[in-house]
């Protein structure tokens, strides 16, 4: 675990502040690992919904392939984490990822990040789907390079 201690110095499409609870400690007294993927759950929502026009979770026509995270720095107790999203480039004919990235406040030192592979889905047939144009375009628009994230 080698921690970046350059702060980020572009600002993602979406941002969150996330507070760290006790409940949210392992044994060694910092953040546990899975506490990341709700917090990245609520990072995609924060994007998707509005791109879809609704705030209502239900209405998603997407689905998760994939989700990793990478470990880059202990969190403790009463911590504040940033949490920014963006999708990545390029994007496929039916799916796109969305790339993670945590921020520890006041440190400057990105704790941790993240990336998801979402596919979009009709829940009705039970099959993917082409990502509508209007989606794409503001996929493309908000994307960052992988490469830049160290992915």
């Amino acid at each position: 675990m080698v921690p970046d201690r350059v702060p980020p110095t572009t600002s993602w499409p979406v941002r969150r502040r996330f507070y760290v609870p006790y409940h949210d400690l392992d044994v060694l007294n910092h953040l546990n690992h899975a506490a990341y993927f709700p917090y990245m759950e609520t990072l995609r929502c924060d994007y998707y919904l509005p791109i879809v026009g609704t705030n209502d979770p239900t209405k998603l026509d997407i689905i998760l392939a994939e989700a990793t995270c990478r470990y880059l720095a202990p969190v403790p107790y009463g911590a504040e984490l940033d949490g920014e999203v963006a999708p990545a480039t390029p994007l496929g004919r039916t799916s796109f990822s969305l790339l993670y990235r945590f921020t520890i406040v006041g440190r400057g030192i990105v704790a941790a990040r993240g990336r998801t592979v979402i596919v979009t889905y009709d829940y009705a047939r039970g099959t993917k789907r082409e990502l509508p144009f209007e989606v794409r375009a503001r996929l493309e628009r908000d994307a960052v390079d992988p490469r830049s994230e160290g992915w």
